[in-house]
């Protein structure tokens, strides 16, 4: 479903000034610049209205989280709970999860966080999944040895289809599973997963681990 577009998107984004960054080029190489003192530099892709966002951020202060949205009109929504709870540790930025490398160096991420991403069914539609194995390498170029991607997903032919193409392409995936809360809630979920939780839809998630890294031409 589209994000309707809001009227008043403009102001209500310069009244969050504090917690967007406008210039993310300028920043590239320099992330921790925004927070000297952080144990690691994290990166959440599509961060949707930010409730995750928002939660990580506050429950792991020590963390600089850097989220990144391409629709303003549902980003502004997460940039003003970061205003309501005062948090300093999280920026936003509005930008193409494809031009990702042009934002940040390689090996200057810590972790990255996938949630709930497209599915994008259609086969011929593959190459728009951020799963895929060209954004994969973006990834792995931006993220330090032993850094990690964190994915999950309601949608089971997504995942099973990404353990494969994960495998396929060298990708070290661990803590896999296809049930996350069966148990009971674990970690902090998104407003979309706790939604999807409720009606009993099972949530899958795996973690990625970085390690050494490829020629720059491998995965071309």
């Amino acid at each position: 479903m589209r994000m309707r577009k809001k009227p008043n998107l403009v102001p209500r984004m310069e009244a969050c000034a504090d917690w967007w960054i406008r210039e993310p080029e300028a920043l590239r190489g320099n992330w921790r610049s925004l927070m000297p003192e952080c144990r690691q530099l994290r990166v959440e892709v599509g961060c949707g209205k930010g409730s995750f966002t928002v939660k990580t951020a506050a429950a792991e202060p020590d963390v600089l989280l850097i989220a990144i949205e391409i629709c303003s009109d549902a980003m502004v929504v997460g940039m003003e709970k970061a205003k309501e709870m005062g948090l300093k540790n999280v920026f936003f930025v509005a930008m193409d999860v494809a031009r990702i490398r042009e934002f940040f160096t390689p090996d200057e991420v810590d972790l990255l966080y996938i949630n709930f991403c497209d599915p994008w069914p259609r086969s011929k539609n593959a190459k728009r999944r951020l799963t895929f194995h060209t954004f994969l390498a973006q990834y792995r170029e931006i993220l330090r040895v032993g850094g990690e991607i964190h994915f999950k997903t309601d949608n089971a032919p997504l995942f099973e289809w990404s353990l494969e193409h994960f495998a396929e392409h060298g990708y070290d995936v661990r803590n896999v599973t296809r049930d996350l809360h069966a148990n009971g809630p674990v970690g902090i979920m998104t407003d979309y997963e706790r939604k999807f939780h409720e009606l009993g839809t099972p949530i899958n998630r795996c973690e990625i681990v970085i390690g050494s890294k490829p020629p720059k031409d491998a995965e071309a």
